[in-house]
């Protein structure tokens, strides 16, 4: 399988994105949905994704966005990946990819998941990968509430999730509980907001250092 990739979300401040890539981090989340404790306006996230650098992807996080949205924020920022965190239709996948842009789709993991991965399945192209986030939450990155693990496992082991795109756990995961989560679930990535924060929209350069070791030994 690889290395278990990182993703570090819900970044303000570019400092944080540096920190991330010296680090090690593969992805960096920027979130642009403004009712979001962590929203950062284009001009302030292009200076991140600039902080970034060259080899980490900078993903941009939307909510029931329309394409012009989406798109006119891309170009403003220099973004190539999007995830979408609402109730998009997947038909906007291609939609974006007609705008060279690759999406990722995020699902919550609760009753209504089962339908949402069949609803999934019609979208032509698929999605780059889907992010599995806690239930019952309502807006996009940092919530801190774990996810419900055992559920996810018995979704893989029923075969749920068969011929989809990489899944991208999320939900609660901190540098104590990640590697317990990729031995069990082996995904191709993991997803981390508050899990590295000294306070809300400001990251520990400590935390992310130790949540990257933690997955990335958990996943060789």
């Amino acid at each position: 399988m690889g290395p278990t990739r990182v993703k570090i979300c819900g970044i303000t401040r570019p400092e944080d994105a540096q920190t991330a890539s010296e680090a090690g981090a593969d992805a960096v989340g920027i979130i642009f949905h403004r009712s979001a404790r962590r929203f950062v306006e284009a001009a302030q996230a292009r200076i991140i994704a600039q902080a970034a650098g060259p080899f980490v992807t900078v993903v941009g996080v939307f909510v029931d966005a329309s394409l012009r949205q989406i798109v006119r924020t891309a170009r403003q920022v220099g973004l190539g990946t999007v995830q979408l965190n609402g109730d998009e239709p997947p038909e906007l996948v291609a939609r974006l990819a007609e705008q060279g842009l690759r999406a990722i789709k995020a699902l919550r993991v609760d009753q209504d998941l089962p339908r949402q991965i069949e609803r999934w399945r019609q979208a032509d192209p698929l999605p780059s990968g889907l992010v599995l986030e806690t239930g019952g939450t309502s807006l996009p990155g940092g919530s801190g509430v774990a996810n419900d693990w055992q559920a996810i496992r018995r979704h893989q082991q029923a075969g749920l999730f068969d011929g989809l795109p990489p899944l991208i756990l999320a939900g609660g995961l901190r540098p104590e509980n990640v590697a317990r989560v990729v031995r069990e679930l082996r995904p191709w990535a993991v997803d981390v907001s508050s899990g590295v924060e000294e306070t809300t929209g400001v990251k520990s350069a400590r935390l992310i250092a130790e949540f990257i070791q933690q997955a990335r030994s958990a996943g060789a």
